[in-house]
């Protein structure tokens, strides 16, 4: 049964997947970036070569998604996968996921103006671009995420049934450890395992996903989330993380624009 790591872009997802990895698939709690294999972002190369779907061929992974969602499923294991997908459901009759496949989500929200920010970096384009996408959905071609706003109401289906649980990154970042039981904890009580905690796993997990050894750990070894420029020079994928400041870097415009399209869920989430 899958456990689905949900998000917009930029908003944290990599940063718990580092954490998860390094915790549940290490023997000291010591992250690197080889451990990250453990949880892939759903689909993956294998899935789409078992499924005979070229990566280009968008419609057909779109509607053969529960088809690859059954073939990793076959293990009889709970395993961990990342989307930035919205919860769709492809003209009415290819959903996104279902309760046969999916155990639960935990989702990791952002906030959009910081958000805009960050993909801009990464992708490498203006920042009207970004804010474009994440206030329509509609800026990148065949693109099933959704807006922000969208992408977040979305995955609040699986509350009804008790497999969602919501993370704000500031928490994330704010209270890092606390935050990180909260999630181990709902991981455990969907897997009906008696919570028990390593507390020295949990210290070398903390200190090995610091922003600082994350940015350190990129420099030496190779990072194959890190994005490129248009002149091919390498996008460093960890940046400011929780220390970037829409209020000192976002311009006056992009700010109200943001608001004024999210305002409804930036509110409920204390943003605004």
């Amino acid at each position: 049964m899958i456990i689905w790591l949900a998000s917009y872009p930029k908003s944290g997802n990599t940063l718990l997947r580092s954490m998860l990895s390094a915790y549940l698939f290490s023997n000291n709690g010591i992250f690197n970036f080889k451990l990250l294999a453990n949880i892939k972002q759903f689909p993956y190369n294998d899935i789409l070569e078992r499924l005979g779907i070229k990566s280009e061929e968008f419609n057909e992974i779109i509607k053969n998604s529960i088809r690859g969602q059954e073939l990793f499923n076959k293990k009889d294991t709970v395993g961990f996968l990342k989307t930035h997908n919205m919860l769709f459901n492809y003209e009415k009759k290819y959903p996104f996921t279902n309760l046969e496949n999916t155990l639960g989500v935990v989702y990791i929200v952002r906030d959009p103006r910081n958000v805009a920010l960050s993909y801009s970096r990464h992708l490498d384009i203006h920042i009207e671009e970004a804010v474009k996408f994440i206030t329509t959905g509609k800026a990148l071609k065949n693109d099933i995420m959704g807006n922000w706003s969208e992408n977040y109401q979305s995955w609040k289906a699986f509350i009804k049934h008790n497999k969602y649980l919501l993370i704000k990154y500031e928490d994330f970042i704010a209270h890092r450890e606390e935050t990180f039981l909260k999630i181990l904890k709902f991981i455990y009580s969907l897997t009906n395992i008696n919570f028990s905690i390593d507390t020295n796993k949990l210290k070398n997990v903390i200190e090995t996903t610091s922003l600082d050894n994350l940015k350190k750990l990129e420099q030496k070894d190779t990072f194959n989330e890190s994005a490129k420029d248009s002149s091919g020079n390498k996008i460093n994928f960890f940046d400011k993380g929780g220390k970037r400041n829409w209020s000192k870097e976002l311009s006056q415009d992009m700010k109200v624009q943001l608001e004024k399209a999210l305002s409804k869920e930036m509110i409920e989430l204390g943003y605004l």
